[in-house]
């Protein structure tokens, strides 16, 4: 692991002409959110999909949120060093054709084997949403303004998870479950169409790597042992991982515990607005107080809530309403800390944007994805696995974060301000 203070961002900075501030924000958020519409919008029919398929283990449904994150998780890889050789735009595109095609053929699937395959594979395409549409962000801003701008285009990805769910339950209402993928593969047409038409290329030809094996290798390297980078990668996978913890085990939670039936999406989408509110607040004060004094803050409440909700717990006093309102607050915590770390981990590698996105992507969300299935796999009819993986999972990432800090916290490691 370097030692070495994180470089500042290059003199260069893209430019994204003919698409507006708004539009460009709108854009970049809409194809980042295909990635949560894929994975939330189907909780609602997980009991269909495994009774129509023959899944006979309650917590075997998961894999279907698993398999496409793992195929997410696996292909960032691989899209940044591509997108650093022949360009953002047109890898981009490529990536959301494979997300439409393959939700298009999960809506077919005849075998629980093959709809995860199909999903693994929407994983693959999506996970050009996330790696490139963070490049081109990292292309065009640096710094507390990428904090900020990465900030907006969360607010519109988390809010999502707002309005997913329900647009699954209506869909089960309505019509079979095959119809979730068949509107995720409306949607994503719809994006491509979007980007095709409107999209500017932000790495110019002078710009772009050669494509040299050796040259990609050495940036793959340079993203894992950066100090500051690989330290926030490992923290962000932590946090991620409670977060697919939670999703893994909502449906099972609010409608299983909790009886909710119908109202899950609601009771979802209380939490969800709560995540989305501390992004919009993160683009308020970021700038002005700086990435580790929010972030550090946030996590540190995320750790304590999380333990506070384990003693409820242990104490017997959870219920629907305790559950909500602390779940409402780590979830506020998670928001916070997010943009920030990600902004963090890719700032001192700029340089290498497109292969840095892929690497920290890979390890984020692959990892997470492993974490937040071993948390849901753990469901045991009560609340209680999933409050202690939080808490678990916090301390974690906080005595990462400290370790990279060179034991300080809300200031940059040697550096006397961000």
């Amino acid at each position: 692991m370097s030692s070495t203070p994180p470089k500042a961002a290059p003199p260069y900075v893209a430019t994204h002409d003919g698409i507006g501030f708004k539009e460009f924000i709108a854009l970049m958020a809409m194809a980042m959110a295909m990635n949560a519409l894929a994975i939330d919008m189907m909780l609602p029919a997980l009991p269909d999909i495994g009774s129509a398929l023959g899944v006979t283990d309650e917590n075997g449904s998961q894999l279907v949120v698993t398999a496409y994150l793992l195929g997410f998780g696996f292909a960032q890889l691989f899209y940044g060093p591509m997108s650093d050789i022949w360009g953002r735009r047109r890898v981009l595109i490529a990536g959301i054709v494979i997300y439409v095609a393959f939700a298009g053929l999960a809506s077919f699937a005849g075998s629980f084997e093959q709809l995860l395959f199909a999903r693994a594979m929407q994983g693959v395409g999506a996970a050009a949403t996330r790696v490139i549409s963070v490049s081109i962000v990292r292309d065009c801003y640096g710094g507390r303004r990428m904090a900020s701008v990465m900030s907006l285009i969360m607010l519109v990805f988390i809010l999502v998870p707002v309005i997913a769910p329900a647009l699954g339950q209506i869909v089960i209402l309505l019509a079979p479950w095959r119809w979730v993928f068949g509107l995720l593969t409306l949607l994503g047409a719809f994006v491509l169409l979007w980007a095709v038409l409107r999209l500017p290329e932000t790495l110019p030809p002078e710009r772009r790597a050669a494509p040299n094996v050796t040259t990609i290798a050495r940036a793959y390297v340079m993203a894992l042992t950066n100090r500051v980078a690989l330290g926030y990668t490992m923290a962000t996978t932590l946090i991620l991982g409670a977060l697919f913890g939670f999703i893994n085990q909502s449906q099972q939670v609010f409608v299983g515990v909790f009886d909710l039936g119908t109202m899950f999406p609601l009771a979802f989408a209380s939490i969800a607005l709560f995540m989305a509110a501390a992004s919009f607040l993160n683009s308020k004060i970021v700038e002005r107080l700086g990435m580790r004094l929010v972030s550090h803050a946030a996590l540190i409440g995320f750790t304590l809530v999380s333990l506070l909700h384990v003693l409820v717990i242990a104490a017997g006093g959870e219920s629907v309403w305790s559950f909500i309102a602390l779940q409402s607050a780590t979830m506020f915590m998670f928001g916070l800390v997010m943009s920030n770390f990600n902004a963090m981990a890719m700032e001192p590698l700029g340089h290498i944007a497109g292969t840095a996105s892929s690497t920290l992507g890979f390890a984020t969300t692959f990892g997470g994805a492993l974490f937040g299935f071993f948390i849901g796999q753990h469901f045991d009819g009560t609340t209680l696995p999933l409050a202690l993986g939080f808490t678990l999972l916090g301390a974690g990432a906080l005595a990462i974060v400290f370790v990279t800090e060179g034991g300080r916290l809300f200031h940059a490691r040697n550096v006397p301000a961000e």
